[in-house]
C-alpha cells in the first residue's frame, strides 16, 4: 500500500524504512482470516501508519507472489503454500505526518523518480508506477 499526497502540484509518495532489514517499502502486511486485500490494506495502513479513517483508497492491477519464507521465515502454512499473492493500493493523504509502527524506523516523502530508486523490491516499482501513471492521466479506480 502506497501513501502519496499532492504538494504544489506535484506527487509524492511515502515509503517506509524497515527495521528488521533496513530498506526502502511501502506498507506491508498480509491479511487475516476472511479479509479481503482491501479491508487487509486499511487495517495494514492503520497499524502501519497512523492511517485510521476514512481515506480514499485506490485500487491498483499490479500483483506479485511473494516465497512464503522471505515474509515469516519458513513454511507457515505447510510445505505446499510455497508463494502468497501481494495485491496493491493507493492510498491519498493530505497531511506530512505519518505515525510508524515497531516495524519501521523512518519514513519519507519521495518523488516517483527518487522513490522507484529506493526501494527494495521490483514489485514495490511497478506499483509505483502504475500509480503514479493512474494518478497524472486520471485513471484513477476507487477501491
Amino acid at each position: 500500500m502506497l501513501p502519496y499526497r499532492e504538494v504544489e502540484g506535484d506527487l509524492q509518495f511515502a515509503l517506509f524504512r524497515r527495521s528488521d532489514g533496513a530498506y526502502w517499502q511501502g506498507v506491508a502486511g498480509g491479511g487475516e482470516a476472511g479479509e479481503s486485500p482491501l479491508l487487509a490494506a486499511r487495517r495494514e495502513a492503520a497499524e502501519e501508519a497512523g492511517l485510521d479513517g476514512d481515506f480514499e483508497f485506490v485500487e491498483l492491477d499490479a500483483r506479485a507472489t511473494i516465497p512464503v519464507v522471505h515474509v515469516t521465515g519458513e513454511f507457515t502454512w505447510g510445505p505446499d503454500v510455497l508463494v502468497i499473492p501481494e495485491f496493491t493500493f493507493g492510498v491519498r493523504v493530505d497531511t506530512s505526518e505519518l505515525t510508524l509502527s515497531d516495524e519501521h524506523t523512518e519514513y519519507g516523502w519521495f518523488d516517483f523518480d527518487a522513490a522507484v530508486k529506493a526501494v527494495q523490491w521490483d514489485s514495490n516499482r511497478s506499483a509505483l508506477w502504475e500509480l503514479d501513471h493512474r494518478l497524472r492521466h486520471g485513471k484513477v479506480r476507487s477501491a
